[in-house]
């Protein structure tokens, strides 16, 4: 039974990535002129800062340098997280993917563009938005019904929690210039 090199490097790697409490999402290897790059995605449930980016990076560099998984040639490694509008593929990406805007490929044909409100084993439960003044509705979606999925990117969304805490920050810029203002006084 013949097995392809990213086979191979996810079978060598895979449990290196999960030993850093990531999930492996992707492997490729692409030629770049004479060189490789091998691209490695990476994600968990709460996401990956940059430290532990690099330091997933000089592991897989270690465990890649003492194996001849990529051959003899040069290669270069880039490690990364899936990026903003990632494709949700498997379960864990559609629960990561709660509280986010997601645009949905179906298979019955169209589209439709929707908050994931919650995800269990059959489907997700959406929060539509409302068009021309109309409220919010929802609607359940099974995964048998989903083509493709991909998370989009918000610039105007207005967070609760961030207007609270501009709320708290104004309340307390005002009290400290209520302050200054009756030490002016005495």
């Amino acid at each position: 039974m013949s097995t392809t090199q990213s086979e191979r490097l996810r079978e060598l790697l895979e449990p290196l990535v999960a030993s850093q409490g990531l999930d492996l999402e992707e492997i490729a290897v692409d030629a770049v002129g004479r060189k490789r790059v091998l691209r490695v995605v990476v994600d968990s449930d709460t996401g990956a800062d940059l430290d532990l980016i690099a330091d997933v990076s000089r592991v897989l560099s270690a465990k890649l340098d003492e194996s001849d998984a990529m051959g003899d040639a040069e290669y270069t490694l880039e490690v990364g997280t899936p990026g903003a509008e990632r494709s949700l593929t498997e379960h864990r990406h559609y629960v990561r993917a709660t509280d986010r805007l997601v645009r949905f490929q179906l298979h019955e044909g169209g589209e439709l563009v929707a908050r994931v409100l919650a995800v269990d084993e059959d489907g997700v439960d959406l929060e539509v938005p409302g068009v021309k003044g109309r409220k919010a509705t929802t609607r359940r979606l099974a995964f048998g019904d989903i083509d493709k999925a991909r998370v989009q990117v918000e610039f105007n969304r207005k967070d609760t929690t961030d207007a609270a805490g501009a709320q708290n920050a104004q309340n307390a810029q005002n009290a400290k210039n209520n302050d200054t203002t009756e030490d002016e006084e005495a």
